[in-house]
């Protein structure tokens, strides 16, 4: 597979520019590899029992097939959002609000494995069998506990609900109709509208799915002392982050409300919900505890896959650096760092081993281009490592390619611009340009990105605090949405507030 130079680098296989295809401009196709199950790399709340242990839950899940399917997934889910993030602290809190949840369960007899998934994306979901999943990203968006006891609550409700399972069918049985369709009528126009037909009536099924665990969640939240309205107060939050993120670069996405469709009349239905657990009894917010418990917690990329810091993006491991124009924004996805700007322009970066080529033109000609100009290769240097350079045209896109070898690594700098933007050669050349080594100084120097809670001092204001996150350009729409603040919204002294700093 083609891993995120972040990742470390593999082995390059074939991969092709797609032409005319937009969320990335640019796609490379890649066979997705598995990683093998690392064991310890989830913790367990098992029904009316306080502690709990691995071997328990195997023996109380080894004869559900749900569990088995969960089990076989859980590789891929590791593989793809970087792991597991381990840090007992965070851990123990994320156990703390689970394990209030399952006691009012829809089925109490039901085990969970809790993973926290080492991704800065905002998501979280479940996989048949109890398999929860939650990232650290999204722990950095919610303010208190019961916000993430309302993820926790939801995501329960579809394991209970056997959501996953029925999905699974409702996909099947669309499969085989629409093959028995086309066999019957091949080459009819009627066949594409029937499929389009099935796909709606999946979404349509998906989003009855969703409302279905708002309910039962929603419930959870009220039966274990959380305050219900926290479902419909984290959906405006997943909705202020997604415009705050809709600035930032297309492509695959990997968050929370790209599977869960957030609209303002799911939210309505969400606070009606909680109306009616209004006097069940005292709700517990848990903001203390919860902020004390993500106190440190990583935020934004991996250190292990390198630092994005405004417009500059820095790898302390493999000691490279570059930066993007004025206008850019910089996004860590899950095989590679892409950036958009102004006029539709994106440039993506990635890296392979090197395996013995040592002739970058010969590479770049090699295939994995399409739409190759041909006579456009040209040999080059870039801030004294050996580099290569060519154009490519596809659809209404063009191309520069740029690799750059550094030892047994090389790197590819790939822009795209739509024909006849004359913003191609200089972005091309002021990113090309920018590519060099970091220092051994500079990389010691640089550290990870984490929530620090501080607590608010008179005199203080949003833009005062603001002014202190790092890692992004857009420091006070990050501060307001990471701290659930509308515009206009002031602080008073005494007051704990999330900031981004080293």
């Amino acid at each position: 597979m083609v891993n995120k130079v972040g990742r470390g680098l593999t082995q390059d296989r074939r991969r092709r520019f797609l032409p005319g295809v937009r969320p990335s401009v640019f796609v490379l196709i890649a066979a997705l590899g598995l990683a093998s199950c690392q064991t310890n790399d989830t913790f367990f709340i098992l029904p009316e029992t306080p502690a709990s242990a691995e071997q328990t839950v195997d023996a109380l899940t080894r004869n559900d097939p749900n569990a088995a399917m969960g089990a076989r997934e859980h590789p891929r889910i590791l593989e793809t959002y970087g792991g597991q993030y381990r840090d007992p602290q965070v851990e123990k809190l994320v156990a703390r609000v689970a394990g209030a949840l399952t006691a009012v369960s829809e089925n109490p007899r039901q085990t969970y494995r809790i993973t926290i998934l080492n991704s800065p994306s905002i998501n979280a979901f479940a996989l048949p069998g109890g398999y929860l999943y939650v990232t650290r990203g999204l722990l950095a968006l919610a303010t208190d506990a019961s916000e993430i006891a309302a993820v926790l609550s939801h995501e329960m409700a579809h394991v209970t609900a056997n959501h996953g399972i029925e999905r699974q069918r409702r996909e099947e049985a669309e499969a085989i109709s629409n093959e028995v369709i086309s066999e019957v009528l091949p080459g009819n126009p009627e066949v594409d509208q029937i499929a389009a037909r099935g796909k709606m009536r999946l979404a349509a099924f998906s989003r009855q799915q969703e409302l279905e665990a708002d309910a039962i969640g929603i419930r959870m939240l009220a039966e274990a002392g959380y305050d219900p309205y926290a479902a419909s107060r984290f959906l405006r939050s997943m909705a202020a982050y997604a415009q705050y993120e809709s600035a930032g670069a297309e492509g695959e996405s990997l968050d929370f409300l790209s599977s869960h469709p957030n609209t303002p009349r799911r939210v309505e239905l969400a606070a009606q919900q909680a109306a009616l657990y209004a006097n069940v009894g005292p709700s517990e917010i848990g903001r203390d505890y919860f902020l004390n418990g993500i106190n440190g917690l990583l935020y934004g990329s991996n250190p292990e896959q390198g630092y994005i810091r405004n417009r500059d993006f820095y790898h302390p491991k493999l000691q490279i650096a570059f930066q993007v124009p004025p206008g850019f924004v910089m996004t860590d996805k899950a095989n590679a760092v892409v950036a958009t700007g102004p006029g539709d322009v994106a440039i993506r970066f990635d890296g392979v081993k090197a395996n013995g080529r040592r002739d970058l033109e010969e590479y770049i000609r090699s295939g994995w281009v399409t739409g190759l100009v041909e006579g456009s290769v040209q040999s080059t240097t870039v801030n004294g490592m050996p580099a290569a350079t060519a154009k490519a045209v596809a659809g209404d896109w063009v191309f520069d390619v740029t690799v750059i070898r550094d030892g047994g690594d090389i790197y590819r700098l790939l822009t795209a611009a739509p024909r006849g933007s004359g913003a191609l050669e200089d972005t091309a050349f002021s990113v090309r340009s920018s590519f060099r080594k970091l220092s051994p100084a500079e990389a010691a120097d640089l550290k990870p990105l984490r929530i620090r809670i501080v607590t608010v001092q008179p005199g203080d204001t949003v833009a005062s605090l603001a002014a202190k996150m790092m890692g992004t350009n857009r420091k006070l729409a990050l501060f307001q949405v990471l701290n659930a603040l509308p515009p206009g919204a002031t602080l008073s002294a005494g007051e704990t507030v999330k900031i981004v700093s080293q």
